[in-house]
């Protein structure tokens, strides 16, 4: 059965894209979840509206992310936490605390999308990278002093 994808699926294809997939799995799924819809002529210039529109939208949401990450690149941010010794912190740093010092800064950047693979659990200073967009990238030094 040949659908046009609403949205980008992984395996299947990319959104607006006219794909053959077997019945069952749209009826029972593309179809009911509206992720896909039959491929008539109508529809096709239904989708082809909603791509333009979506691109639009899409590479105004890049240009913003790039301009955010032009202001971050550079920004420091320092967390003070309990420490023991030899530097290894009570608690640890989170993409949380990250991002509740980044609003100190007055940058609203949800915690979701501060890359950290491990809870930082050390004193010191790391690059934390912050992914704005799905090609944009901005990288955040994160400074974790010892609260005295």
């Amino acid at each position: 059965m040949e659908v046009i994808l609403r949205e980008d699926i992984d395996k299947v294809g990319l959104r607006g894209e006219v794909v053959k997939v077997a019945a069952g799995y749209a009826r029972n799924f593309l179809l009911p979840k509206k992720m896909a819809v039959a491929a008539t002529e109508a529809n096709k210039k239904i989708v082809e509206q909603e791509r333009h529109a979506h691109l639009r939208k899409e590479a105004k949401l890049h240009s913003e992310a790039q301009d955010l990450s032009k202001l971050l690149t550079g920004v420091s941010v320092t967390i003070k936490q309990k420490a023991g010794e030899n530097d290894q912190l009570f608690g640890s740093v989170t993409s949380k605390d990250v991002a509740d010092a980044l609003a100190g800064k007055n940058f609203t950047i949800d915690r979701r999308k501060i890359q950290l693979d491990d809870p930082i659990k050390q004193l010191g200073e790391f690059k934390v990278p912050v992914r704005l967009h799905k090609d944009v990238i901005a990288e955040v030094v994160v400074v974790v002093v010892k609260e005295e």
